[in-house]
């Protein structure tokens, strides 16, 4: 009698310990949660809701969400798959717009995380650095804005090629201007300098200008956003009426080819000479969901061989669903079918209409709009 009262004891004090040990531990895991949550920008709130979705999807060390990608990108793939059901009961829908917001504070913390790495690309302090082929602008005071490109650049000289603008140049010598070199290195951030123009000469085929190097270049600005590739059709509008920024258009735009995308940005491929400081509205589709970027061209370049200018927009501030949207493109965090096939059916039907107005069929490599932005 006794042996078997103290066996009950003993294992009555074994499943006592075993669950102090377990609560002790879960305890321990949600206070680390909490403090790194809170070390890493998030509000009580905000790590509640990211609390639910730990218990839900069951992790084992909730506290990974903050300092594991892989964990990271599990949980806004499991907001994401909960803010995109089709039927929401009156729960889901009381979480909607808290979940909206939070993904879009994840994708920040993944964004920042992302522009934190290094990128194998150190500053550069002096025009000697200069890639050659590198793009150029050109600001000339009281003249306006040239497009340009380094020809040649070594200790002694800095060779670009004649700037040229949407504008007729006229036949004035260059030979004395001072004028204001920027430039965008990629991966890296703007830079500006002054110099002066002390020649002008043929250099590798190319009507060219010599001019005098720089010893102290100006950086301007990092990059603000992560960019991907794509390869999607899109429609583009000028935007008239900034009331009307982000209302679906019905209609059929001007062909373009979408070649890249960010939430603070794109860049456009279209047929004809672009304008810069356009307002621009483009709508295409990614993963089946309609998606407006209204905006502002900053940069065009021309390539006069084939008529085509590559137009970068700076996006106006995006709707939180859109920029989630284009967010969970950017980082892989979306549903794994991207079907287009909607977009694509749009296109086809509007051919006859766009071959009324003489622009060219929407293709990869023939993206010919037959207009010009001037």
């Amino acid at each position: 009698m006794f042996l078997t009262a103290f066996v009950f004891f003993a294992v009555l004090l074994g499943v006592l310990f075993m669950h102090y040990i377990k609560t002790n531990k879960e305890r321990t895991a949600w206070n680390l949660f909490y403090s790194r949550g809170k070390d890493s920008g998030f509000s009580v709130r905000e790590m509640e809701l990211l609390r639910r979705v730990a218990v839900q999807e069951k992790l084992e060390e909730p506290s990974a969400i903050f300092y594991s990608l892989e964990r990271l990108e599990f949980c806004i793939k499991s907001l994401v798959r909960s803010t995109n059901l089709g039927d929401m009961d009156d729960q889901d829908a009381i979480y909607y717009e808290e979940n909206q917001n939070l993904l879009s504070k994840l994708f920040d913390f993944r964004q920042r995380i992302e522009m934190d790495k290094p990128t194998g690309r150190s500053d550069i302090y002096h025009s000697r650095q200069i890639s050659e082929g590198q793009n150029l602008r050109v600001l000339v005071e009281g003249s306006g804005v040239y497009r340009s490109q380094v020809v040649k650049n070594d200790n002694e000289n800095l060779i670009i090629s004649l700037p040229i603008s949407n504008r007729a140049n006229g036949s004035s010598s260059w030979v004395g201007k001072k004028i204001s070199l920027y430039f965008w290195r990629e991966e890296d951030a703007g830079y500006v300098f002054d110099t002066e123009v002390i020649d002008e000469l043929f250099a590798k085929g190319l009507a060219s200008l010599k001019v005098i190097h720089s010893d102290s270049l100006f950086r301007t600005q990092k990059r603000k956003s992560i960019r991907i590739k794509v390869n999607k059709p899109a429609y583009l509008y000028l935007l008239e009426d900034d009331a009307k920024a982000f209302v679906p258009e019905t209609e059929p735009g001007l062909n373009c080819y979408m070649e890249d995308i960010s939430d603070s940005g794109c860049a456009i491929t279209v047929g004809g000479l672009g304008e810069s400081d356009l307002r621009i509205k483009v709508q295409f589709e990614l993963n089946s969901n309609p998606i407006i970027m209204s905006g502002t061209v900053r940069s065009v370049a021309y390539k006069e061989d084939i008529n085509r200018s590559l137009l970068r927009v700076e996006a106006d501030t995006l709707p939180i669903e859109t920029r989630n949207k284009i967010l969970a493109e950017v980082f892989g965090t979306t549903a794994d079918d991207d079907d287009d096939l909607p977009f694509k059916l749009i296109s086809e039907e509007a051919e006859a209409m766009y071959a009324d107005r003489g622009i060219g069929a929407m293709a990869k490599g023939d993206v010919n709009m037959g207009i010009s932005f001037n």
